[in-house]
């Protein structure tokens, strides 16, 4: 289990598409290299979440776990999706007020990352990954990542633990 610090790798990376819209608000108000700044750590996230999901499936100790509910968990972008576009809104980059929208992000990841909940992760989505809520017998809930679209909720399936309560399919597609 990785525990803290995959909560803090997806939060992260989750982020990354914010990155490149502020990279294109800085490029089209002139201020360039902001620009070019941005995307590059919005690539070097996206970047992370592949090493992460490469990692997991080559260290992680395998599971069999049996779940008995299923329910798409991808609903929870409406959100993020309003955190991408809202540079958008603004006049230009320069009118964009750091002190404010950087101690937000920041409190934003750390309450995501330290606590029970877990906001989808767009990059993920864009890598051909699903999110679920799954249930066990004894009623505990999961959030599982996998690349497979489940059709039935009772199934065995060979997972690492992420998190505590994130689980990742080990069995690929």
């Amino acid at each position: 289990m990785l525990s803290r610090l995959a909560k803090l790798l997806l939060t992260s990376t989750a982020i990354a598409p914010v990155l490149f819209t502020y990279a294109y608000v800085a490029s089209v108000s002139g201020a360039v290299k902001q620009g070019i700044l941005l995307s590059l750590l919005g690539v070097l996230l996206f970047l992370l979440c592949i090493f992460l999901l490469r990692y997991c499936s080559k260290h992680l100790e395998k599971v069999e776990f049996t779940m008995t509910t299923a329910e798409v968990a991808d609903r929870e972008n409406i959100g993020f999706l309003l955190l991408y576009l809202l540079p958008l809104f603004t006049s230009s980059f320069s009118s964009l007020n750091w002190n404010v929208w950087i101690p937000a992000i920041v409190v934003f990841g750390a309450v995501v990352a330290t606590g029970y909940s877990y906001h989808f992760n767009p990059l993920l989505g864009l890598l051909g990954w699903h999110f679920y809520k799954v249930g066990t017998t004894e009623g505990i809930t999961y959030v599982l990542i996998t690349k497979k679209h489940l059709r039935r909720a009772t199934a065995n399936i060979q997972v690492g633990q992420l998190t505590e309560y994130i689980l990742i399919d080990l069995e690929g597609k």
